[in-house]
């Protein structure tokens, strides 16, 4: 490696450990996203989802996730073997002690750290359709067996050479043929709207569906308890999305910018298109939507982040930010309970980034001069998107079948009215849930302690059921 080279490594490396970051970043302001969203006898173990995930998806990522995804020994497209590279053996140095370099240059470990925090915030995203009624338990179960059977194995797929690949196996190269020994007709999904957005968005569809809507769902109230910690939260979310797609160029060069323009671009229309809808539809605009329309925006240019250009990414983010609005309220006309607008904002607006890009990505879109390849192209990301939302779907109807019939998702109908975050947590969030009576301290052995009271009590009898989320 010359000189040359040896600087744009360098640079590149830095880049990429501050993606990495950013990324990692995202999962503490989704527990401040979701934990404003939701009450606030339940904020604490909101926010424990997002951490425990973190905790969890980490592990199994450094064991098994990276070799499952980006392992060479490829089982028929859909996974790589877990046993390669487990517990990243090979992965770090060679047999001389010098790091071994992976694909764009710099040191392999450096991708390996980018990717584990992918894997970390998609899990974690499926959490806010679960809001105030699940085990934390069962729920740090499935986010490891969701990571291991959806999420890598999606990433093998998509980005490591799988079926839904451009490579000359996948699917697109088995619809439209192969040039150069890649798909003629390349599926585009620059930084996850597959494997993050729709994955994530249809297991939680599937979950709230699966396990039940809140006792309270559709009878009380169901007010964000601090708006002030959701909008926080989507700011953070916004400011770690650059490294999330400007990450995903790989180094620090021209595209990474462009990804960083498109993301700000997309963001900015589609909060003013969640709040022109809010303003036409209810009659005034809110800061719950402009933070939600925040999000949209960044979900619906994550898998277009590289192929459009600014002025296009503000049309895709313009409608995602329609679309994803309205898609809130399918929950209300079809009666599922998805608390936090898991599937309205993921799904719906992953949905539409990664179909919607094939019509104004940049000299190949069907409306940017892509003409007969272009509509092509819109063929392929409909493909991948139904595949992804099929074994998505699939996979986790089986593990969640399966964790309700062994561990359990519901905690039962007493904790849910008094409060999650007690029951799973023996916390609460505010002193004003908490009795003016100190709580006892723990004495002498396990069973010498005296119960704590619960919050808001000065004995050990929980309160009636509060007639609204608080």
């Amino acid at each position: 490696m010359n000189a040359e080279e040896v600087v744009m490594a360098s640079g590149n490396a830095s880049w990429m450990l501050m993606s990495a970051s950013l990324v990692l970043l995202m999962t503490p302001a989704l527990a401040l996203f979701y934990g404003g969203m939701t009450g606030r006898r339940s904020a604490l173990n909101m926010m424990m989802m997002s951490f425990g995930t973190l905790g969890v998806v980490s592990v199994v990522y450094i064991l098994w996730g990276w070799s499952m995804s980006y392992g060479a020994q490829s089982l028929g497209g859909i996974v790589a073997n877990p046993f390669e590279f487990f517990g990243l053996r090979n992965s770090i140095v060679d047999d001389a002690g010098n790091y071994i370099a992976g694909a764009s240059g710099y040191a392999n470990i450096i991708d390996v750290a980018f990717q584990l925090t992918f894997a970390v915030i998609s899990t974690a995203l499926i959490s806010g359709a679960l809001a105030g009624r699940v085990k934390f338990g069962t729920w740090l179960v499935f986010s490891g067996l969701w990571a291991t059977l959806v999420y890598f194995p999606l990433a093998h797929m998509v980005w490591g050479g799988g079926l839904l690949s451009h490579s000359e196996t996948g699917i697109a190269a088995r619809m439209f043929g192969v040039t150069d020994g890649e798909a003629t007709i390349a599926p585009v999904d620059f930084a996850g709207g597959t494997v993050v957005h729709i994955s994530a968005g249809t297991a939680a569809l599937v979950l709230a569906l699966l396990i039940g809507r809140r006792r309270d769902f559709l009878t009380a109230a169901q007010r964000p308890h601090n708006l002030p910690f959701v909008m926080l939260g989507a700011a953070l979310l916004w400011f770690g999305w650059f490294g999330f797609n400007g990450g995903s160029a790989f180094a620090a060069d021209g595209a990474a910018g462009l990804a960083w323009l498109n993301t700000t671009a997309a963001t900015a229309a589609a909060m003013l298109g969640w709040l022109l809808t809010e303003r036409l539809r209810d009659g005034n605009p809110t800061s719950l939507g402009a933070a939600s329309g925040v999000v949209a925006g960044l979900v619906t240019i994550t898998p277009a982040a590289g192929v459009l250009t600014p002025a296009t990414s503000l049309i895709l983010g313009a409608v995602g930010g329609v679309l994803a609005c309205l898609g809130v309220g399918l929950k209300y006309r079809f009666g599922y309970d998805d608390s936090l607008d898991v599937v309205g904002v993921h799904l719906v607006a992953g949905l539409w980034g990664t179909v919607g890009l094939a019509f104004v990505a940049t000299d190949t879109g069907v409306f940017t001069g892509g003409g007969v390849d272009g509509l092509k192209l819109l063929v392929v990301q409909i493909v991948i998107a139904l595949v992804a939302m099929i074994f998505a779907g699939v996979v986790t109807l089986i593990l969640g079948l399966l964790l309700r019939s062994t561990m359990g998702w519901r905690i039962d109908d007493d904790a849910e009215s008094t409060g999650i975050d007690y029951h799973q947590h023996r916390e609460s969030a505010y002193d004003d849930l908490v009795g003016s009576e100190p709580r006892p301290m723990a004495v002498g052995s396990a069973t010498e302690r005296p119960e704590r009271p619960y919050p808001g009590t000065s004995t050990a009898t929980a309160p009636t059921a509060p007639t609204s989320q608080e």
